[in-house]
């Protein structure tokens, strides 16, 4: 009889562990989904460009192992399940750091930054390798501190910072906001942001950015560095004219890049297009207020710079110091080859278009004769209104710019301003041709033959 209960008290035993482990399995897989909502799949606008793809030859650097098909059912990893209040003043670092790391190990994950809530996040890297297909689902606004003292010393170069990712979307309706208004209203407060990227990409291949809306960065909003594979598409990127240092998009060391259908104005470059830079595609974009879109400055402190295969075509400037824009620094060396600005409208722009091997950002700089070397650039359909002078092309004496190209330049005077200067021609060689507006243009480029091609070889250096 005890031994009859003592086997009943097992049975029941076992019982209830093999309960309690299935209930556990039940809510382990329910707790990942906890707040999450089964959305449907993110849907992209097509192109509406006639060229949707890269025409650019060479792949970008290889990636790591394909790990399969993306899966059917994404799994959600919502920043709130992990702790996120989404008020606007808590601290939601954490939360979002610990949701990354869950995602991070599933292919086809979404880390969600669900709509209606506003998260706070401190300066953060988001850091892989990940399993393929992570997606960064920004449907609520992301904040940055806003107080210039709460910003950690070591964390003067990012806000937040994408480290080592392959296959990574970042998409959504939602906004990241910089915050950026103190750090502008400071003179210290100013220069220190001038390190300051809101979302960075370092090392990260095959990376879509689209949709998201980036706003008032202390400095640059969206910054690529030693990266390839890379298309931005359909967002808006915005800050007062009147706020210094803040680039739309900046790119550095990076390769085979697509930027299409967007909207940015801000205080400093709508693009800036930096050494190390190739394949670069950029199309249907409105850009304004701003600088322009910017190659450069590029030889900064005698340094080596290297651009080549870049397309700029059917874009808007508006209320801008530059349409199209060349710029090295006396001393540099290396070269801008490959480069075409076709098809630019500009409204009331300073200058549209310049070519500046004299730049300089300081009230001083020495004269040199070494300089990056400038050839192959083809302006073709440049069209609209200029508000000081149409060209200014400042090439210089020991290299001189060649090949370049003048086609179908058609800019007036802007009827609201006055004191126009002509266009400035210096040491720059090449062909125009009709229609030419104004006529001075025609007479704007020499053809310095094979003295000018021996002057720019004897500078070559190998990129």
């Amino acid at each position: 009889m005890k031994r009859n209960k003592n086997l009943s008290i097992v049975s029941l035993v076992l019982l209830l562990s093999i309960l309690f482990i299935a209930s556990s399995s039940t809510v382990s897989v329910d707790a990942r989904k906890h707040h999450s909502k089964k959305t449907k799949p993110h849907k992209h606008p097509k192109d509406k460009g006639e060229n949707g793809g890269s025409s650019f030859p060479g792949p970008a650097p290889a990636p790591p192992a394909d790990y399969g098909p993306v899966p059917t059912q994404s799994s959600i990893f919502d920043v709130l399940f992990f702790g996120a209040k989404g008020d606007g003043v808590s601290d939601d670092s954490k939360a979002l750091l610990a949701a990354w790391k869950a995602a991070c190990k599933i292919p086809g994950a979404t880390v969600e930054i669900p709509s209606e809530f506003k998260f706070l996040i401190n300066p953060i890297t988001l850091q892989g390798p990940c399993m393929p297909h992570l997606v960064l689902q920004i449907d609520g606004t992301v904040l940055a501190p806003s107080k210039v003292g709460s910003w950690p010393k070591s964390s003067l170069f990012q806000w937040i910072n994408f480290k080592w990712l392959h296959n990574f979307t970042i998409q959504g309706s939602g906004t990241v906001d910089g915050q950026g208004s103190n750090w502008w209203s400071s003179t210290s407060a100013a220069s220190q942001s001038k390190h300051i990227k809101a979302l960075r990409f370092y090392s990260s291949y095959d990376v879509n950015v689209r949709d998201i809306k980036i706003i008032d960065s202390p400095q640059c909003h969206l910054k690529f560095d030693s990266s390839g594979g890379v298309k931005i598409s359909n967002i808006t990127i915005s800050s007062p004219a009147d706020s210094p240092n803040t680039d739309g998009i900046h790119l550095q060391n990076t390769q085979d890049v697509q930027i299409q259908h967007s909207n940015i104005g801000c205080g400093d470059d709508c693009i800036s297009i930096q050494a190390g830079c190739t394949n670069v595609h950029v199309h249907h974009i409105n850009c304004g207020p701003g600088h322009g879109i910017s190659l450069g400055g590029l030889g900064k402190d005698e340094t080596i710079a290297c651009v080549s295969n870049i397309v700029v075509e059917n874009i808007s400037v508006q209320n801008t110091l530059s349409g199209v824009r060349i710029k090295t620094w006396q001393g540099g060396r290396g070269s801008v080859k490959n480069v075409t600005f076709r098809n630019a409208r500009v409204s009331d722009v300073k200058v549209p278009i310049i070519i500046d091997q004299f730049y300089c950002d300081k009230s001083f700089c020495k004269n040199q004769t070494k300089a990056v070397e400038i050839s192959g650039v083809k302006y073709d359909q440049i069209i609209g209104t200029y508000s000081v002078k149409p060209f200014h092309l400042a090439c210089s004496n020991g290299v001189p710019c060649t090949d370049i190209g003048l086609t179908d330049i058609q800019l007036n005077p802007s009827p609201s301003h006055q004191g126009f200067q002509k266009g400035l021609c210096n040491n720059s060689y090449g062909k125009s041709r009709a229609p030419l507006v104004p006529s001075s243009i025609d007479y704007c480029l020499g053809s310095g033959g094979d003295a000018v091609r021996r002057i720019s070889r004897s500078h070559d250096y190998v990129c």
